[in-house]
C-alpha cells in the first residue's frame, strides 16, 4: 500500500504544481476551476483504487488468490489508476490552453476593433484633391512686335489641346484662400501656316516655303510633357460632414497663376493635297531644329470647374538662328474632379 501512495503523490506532484504555478499568473479564475477539477480527478481515482484494492483483499482472506497474486493485482490497479490521472488532466491540460489562447485572440480582436472603431471616428480633413486637367482653345507663334494680326499662321485654324493630372492642395491648414494646383501634362500644339506654305528643314536653318501643290490641309504639331505650377486664390466654402472636412470651390472665382517647364518630346507635319485626281496624306516627321526644352508662363481665370485659360512659351520654338518665334494659347480649361 506504501508503494501505491508513493506513486499517486508523484504523479499529483508532477501534474499538478507546475501547472498551477505556470498558469497562476495568466488567468486566475480559470486556474480555480482548474485545481478543483484536477483534485476531483485525483479524489475519484484514489476512491476508486482504494476499491479495486478492498476488493483484492477480500479475495486473498477467502484464499481465492495467493500473496503474490494480490500483490501482482494491486501493482496493476496502482498503474492503472495513476495512468488515469495522468491522462485525464492532460486533456484538462489542453482544453485550459485552448480557452486561453481563444481568450488571448478575443482580446487582441475586441482590442483591433475598438482601435478601429476609433480610427474610423476620426474626422478626416482633405487637404490635397485630384482632378482631370483639360484644355482646348487657339494656338499661335509670334515674334518680338509681331501681332495676331500679321502672323504667319491661321488664327482661326491653329490649336492646342493639353490634358494632364492635376492636385490641388491649401498652402494653409485651416485657410483654403490659397492653393497649390501642379501636375503632369501633355501639350499639343498645333499651327497651320497661311499662302499654302509648310515647313522646310535644311541644316540648321526652319524656314515656311510655299509648296508645289496645292494643299487642302499644312498643319505643324509640336507634343510637350510638362509640369504645370500654379497659386490659385480664391473664395472658398468649408463643408463639414460627421466623417470628412473639406473646402469647396464650386460656383466660386478663382484665378491661377504660375507656369510650366517640360520637354519637348516629338514634332511632325500633316500635308492633304490632290495629285492626278486622287487624294494624298503625308505625315512628315522630323527635327525642324526645335528647342528640346520647353518652359512659359501660363495662368487662367474662371467659375467654378471651368475658366478662360492663357499660356506663353519664354523658350523660342526653333533653334538659332531661326527667328525667335513664341507659341501662345488661349483658350478654356477645365479641372474635372
Amino acid at each position: 500500500m506504501k508503494t501505491i501512495t508513493v506513486i499517486l503523490c508523484l504523479l499529483t506532484a508532477s501534474f499538478y504544481m507546475p501547472q498551477l504555478q505556470a498558469q497562476e499568473e495568466t488567468n486566475p479564475e480559470k486556474i480555480e476551476r482548474l485545481e478543483q477539477q484536477k483534485e476531483q480527478i485525483i479524489t475519484e481515482e484514489k476512491e476508486a483504487l482504494r476499491k479495486t484494492v478492498e476488493s483484492i483483499n477480500i479475495k486473498l482472506e477467502n484464499n481465492e488468490i495467493t500473496r503474490e497474486e494480490a500483490d501482482r493485482l494491486k501493482e496493476e490497479a496502482a498503474k492503472k489508476h495513476a495512468l488515469n490521472i495522468e491522462n485525464r488532466i492532460a486533456i484538462l491540460e489542453n482544453e485550459l490552453a485552448w480557452l486561453l489562447r481563444n481568450e488571448d485572440e478575443k482580446e487582441e480582436s475586441s482590442h483591433r476593433r475598438k482601435h478601429h472603431k476609433e480610427e474610423r471616428g476620426k474626422k478626416i480633413y482633405y487637404r490635397t484633391t485630384t482632378h482631370l486637367l483639360l484644355a482646348a482653345g487657339f494656338n499661335n507663334a509670334l515674334e518680338s512686335g509681331q501681332s495676331i494680326n500679321d502672323t504667319d499662321f491661321k488664327p482661326a485654324g491653329s490649336r492646342f489641346f493639353e490634358i494632364g493630372m492635376v492636385w490641388k492642395t491649401r498652402v494653409f491648414e485651416n485657410s483654403n484662400w490659397l492653393r497649390l494646383r501642379y501636375g503632369v501634362s501633355f501639350q499639343f500644339n498645333g499651327l497651320k501656316p497661311t499662302d499654302n506654305r509648310i515647313f522646310i528643314e535644311e541644316g540648321e536653318n526652319t524656314f515656311l516655303e510655299e509648296y508645289t501643290l496645292d494643299l487642302d490641309k499644312s498643319k505643324f504639331r509640336m507634343d510637350n510633357l510638362v509640369v504645370p505650377v500654379h497659386f490659385e486664390f480664391g473664395p472658398s466654402r468649408r463643408v463639414d460632414t460627421d466623417s470628412k472636412t473639406w473646402f469647396s470651390t464650386s460656383n466660386k472665382l478663382k484665378i491661377g497663376l504660375g507656369g510650366f517647364a517640360g520637354f519637348n518630346i516629338g514634332e511632325r507635319q500633316k500635308l492633304k493635297y490632290e495629285e492626278n485626281g486622287e487624294k494624298v496624306k503625308r505625315k512628315l516627321k522630323g527635327d525642324y531644329n526645335t528647342n528640346d526644352l520647353v518652359y512659359g508662363l501660363s495662368g487662367y481665370m474662371g467659375w467654378g470647374s471651368s475658366a478662360l485659360y492663357v499660356k506663353y512659351d519664354l523658350n523660342p520654338i526653333f533653334k538659332n538662328p531661326n527667328p525667335e518665334l513664341h507659341n501662345i494659347s488661349v483658350g478654356l480649361r477645365f479641372d474635372v474632379e
